[in-house]
This record gives structure tokens, sequence and C-alpha cells, in this order.
């Protein structure tokens, strides 16, 4: 299997070149056809009463959200015009709380999702439900970009988050046409637990499976030598000179995640390198 439709989806002209100029990337190295999702966002709510607000306001922010997509559409049309991809653009509307439905309705016929980091000071709150959409109701793997200049590309050297869990395997699954293709996939196991059926060979199965589709396994088993997962996983990952990190999403609800934070946040907050995953 290869990423023969790779979705990118924006909803800031902020981060438009650099997300589509990412996405533009992977799709030439993996002969994909590119679609990019241009989604103007209207932030008022419906239900909610806005204190002197009346029908024209309310049109009024219709018309900017309009505005807003139209001018990322041209502006991704130019971008993309200029390669010899195969590729469409798609300008769409929609309210705040609908845009996890609208991304997933796109993401369903996707083989990988790359969208930008949703945490960060110059990120709006959009962003994170454009991840949640492709990843959750889209059920698409999905590579969320840092937000330095690392260019996005076919990965070398690949970090695996392997806990067990049915997200981390359905992450690896996923991975797999960039996993086959990398020069190491190291297995990062981090704090075995003590019993259970795998104690004595921690990895071991997954390190197998990968094998018979011909990637090149090496398995790290390392101690929480920091108090979150996600600090001891990207410490790996900077020692291994990663070019991505491969890993399950949300392994707990993402109310809890949000309130109390998790692995799967605290990696999209702080990861130096794109982050693969899925659920």
């Amino acid at each position: 299997m290869a990423f023969k439709s790779i979705l990118v989806v924006v909803t800031d002209k902020t981060h438009l070149n650099h997300t589509v100029a990412q996405g533009i990337t992977m799709a030439e190295a993996m002969d994909a056809h590119l679609d990019v999702v241009c989604i103007g966002v209207d932030r008022t709510q419906t239900g909610y009463y806005y204190a002197g607000m009346n029908a024209a306001m309310l049109q009024e922010t219709v018309r900017q959200a309009q505005e807003a997509s139209r001018t990322m559409t041209d502006a991704a049309r130019k971008l993309l015009g200029a390669t010899s991809l195969r590729w469409g653009v798609t300008e769409a509307v929609c309210q705040l709380a609908d845009i996890a439905r609208t991304v997933a309705s796109y993401a369903r016929f996707a083989d990988l999702a790359i969208v930008p980091r949703p945490y960060g000071e110059d990120r709006g709150i959009e962003v994170e439900p454009v991840v949640e959409g492709a990843l959750f109701e889209g059920q698409s793997p999905v590579i969320v970009l840092p937000t330095n200049d690392v260019q996005l590309k076919i990965p070398e050297i690949v970090a695996i988050g392997w806990n067990e869990s049915a997200e981390a395997l359905r992450a690896v699954r996923s991975a797999l046409p960039l996993l086959v293709g990398a020069k190491t996939v190291h297995i990062v196991v981090i704090d075995p637990p003590q019993h259970g059926p795998n104690r004595s060979d921690p990895g071991g199965q997954l390190s197998q499976y990968l094998a018979r589709h011909g990637a090149k396994i090496e398995i790290d088993v390392v101690s929480k030598t920091m108090p979150r997962i996600s600090d001891v996983m990207r410490r790996c990952a900077t020692d291994m000179n990663a070019d991505m990190i491969v890993m399950g999403a949300y392994g707990h609800s993402r109310f809890r995640e949000a309130i109390l934070g998790g692995a799967t946040r605290h990696m999209l907050e702080t990861s130096e390198v794109p982050v693969f995953m899925a659920h």
C-alpha cells in the first residue's frame, strides 16, 4: 500500500504557504494526488445570543469567512499550479462548531492528512478540531507539522512510540509505506510492564511484523527518567536524529487530554519533528 491520496487542510492564510509546500513535497515523493481544502471559519456560534449583534453583522461574519476561504484558495492554486502534481483545491466555509465534521467528510477518502500543529502562540482555536476531525470522524492517519522550518520528507530514521495499545498498532500499520522505505526504524519501549505476555521480549512481535514487510528494525527499551512520557520520547527521537515520530493518538478521552494533559497533547505542543498519528 502507498499513499495515493493526500489531504492538506488550512484554516489560516498565515500557515498556508508552509503547510501546502509540505504537502507538495510529500505528494511528489509518493507520486500521489494532492487535495487542499481551504476553510474559511465563521466564528459565530448558532444557539448563542450576542448582545447588540443583528442580522447584518451576522451576514458580515459569513462574508469575511467566504473572503478568507477565497484568498487561501487562490494562494493554494498558485502554489500548486507551479508543480507537475495531480491536484485539486476546494473552497469551503463552515462555523467553528462544524469544523471537525467538515474536515472528516474529506479525510474519509484520503490515505493521509497533513495539518499544522494545533497548539502554540500563533495557533487559532480552529486547528485542534481539524486534527480531531481527520483522526476520529475521518479515520485518516495524520501528519502534524512542527512549527519550525523542518522539511517534511520520506523519513530515513523513524522513532515509533510503542506501548502495545490499539492506537499505537493502528499508527504503525498506517505508516507502513514510510516505515518500509526508512533506513532505520526504532521501536521505542518506555518502561515496559513487568508482568504480561511480552515482558521478556518487549517490542519483539512488532519487530517481527515490520521485518516481514522489509523494514530495518532496532528496539530501544528505555526508562522513564523524565516526568512525561512525551519528554522521554522526544529525547529519544533527538538522540536518534529521527526525521519522524510515529505514535498512537489519544489513548485517554479527548476531554481528559484537554483538561489534564497527556502524551498526545504534549507531544503536539513540543515536537520538533513531524508526528505521524492514528487512532
